[in-house]
């Protein structure tokens, strides 16, 4: 993919691709990795190591450093390298990224959120109803209806940004994780042109099976997300401990909630 990329220059800038230097260090000596590091990755794209507490960092650095060197009307395209694109889903979903940043151009767009299909109740599925979605309703249940209304994947890990947005993105706090809801609930208070487009059927799991502790993690990051970013949007409100209170206290009941349910469909 980055090969085509890189081979297309007057459509696409070099491709940038971020390494955690926590994944080089673990993968040092292994062969097939530095192999295709050094045949594929560093051949067509610059790669930017570096240390990230986790994939939303590895966004950041990559989506900066590209915004540094891009233009006004530039428009900068995610694709995440945990999925199994070897699949032939997965080949499928590839040959259909490329239509993510031609969106924002063809519709004008400044956010375009790419969807993956998820057959019947998965996991992910289920994280993102009971633990996503309700918890944005707890906390910004104006804003959660208009994000419902736009797209069904609002922790997707895959977009594309129009220059002018990413600029607004990148002077705000960045998160380390669950940062697509964050550019999601920005968009929105700022009534931003958000579109959203259908990838087709992918996983990041390699046995296809997420884990009961994974999906713990995810409802408790959600959460954590959400709590922090909602005292940051509400420093002046009146009331403000009472209504931290009420809030905190409901989004309990719905993490609670969302593990024994989680619990039921995964143990």
């Amino acid at each position: 993919m980055v090969a085509k990329l890189d081979a297309d220059k007057e459509k696409y800038a070099r491709p940038i691709t971020v390494m955690d230097r926590k994944t080089c260090l673990a993968l040092n000596s292994d062969k097939a990795f530095q192999e295709f590091r050094r045949g594929t990755v560093t051949r067509h794209s610059d790669v930017l190591d570096a240390w990230c507490v986790d994939t939303c960092q590895m966004w950041y650095s990559g989506l900066a450093t590209a915004f540094d060197q891009g233009q006004a009307e530039d428009v900068y395209w995610l694709i995440p390298g945990d999925f199994n694109y070897g699949s032939p889903a997965g080949r499928e979903v590839l040959g259909k990224l490329r239509q993510l940043p031609e969106a924002i151009g063809s519709q004008k767009l400044d956010l375009c959120i790419g969807e993956i299909t998820l057959q019947g109740e998965s996991a992910k599925q289920m994280i993102d109803t009971y633990g996503t979605l309700a918890m944005l309703y707890n906390w910004f249940p104006v804003e959660a209806r208009k994000i419902q209304q736009l797209t069904r994947r609002p922790r997707s890990e895959f977009f594309a940004i129009a220059h002018g947005f990413l600029h607004e993105v990148l002077r705000q706090r960045w998160y380390p994780f669950e940062q697509t809801t964050v550019m999601l609930l920005l968009a929105v208070f700022s009534n931003k042109r958000i579109g959203q487009l259908s990838v087709g059927d992918i996983s990041d799991l390699p046995l296809g099976q997420e884990s009961l502790a994974s999906a713990i993690a995810q409802i408790d990051r959600i959460e954590w997300l959400l709590k922090n970013f909602w005292l940051e949007r509400n420093q002046a409100l009146m009331n403000l401990v009472e209504n931290n209170r009420r809030l905190q206290a409901q989004s309990e009941q719905i993490r609670q909630t969302a593990q024994i349910l989680l619990g039921n469909a995964l143990a």
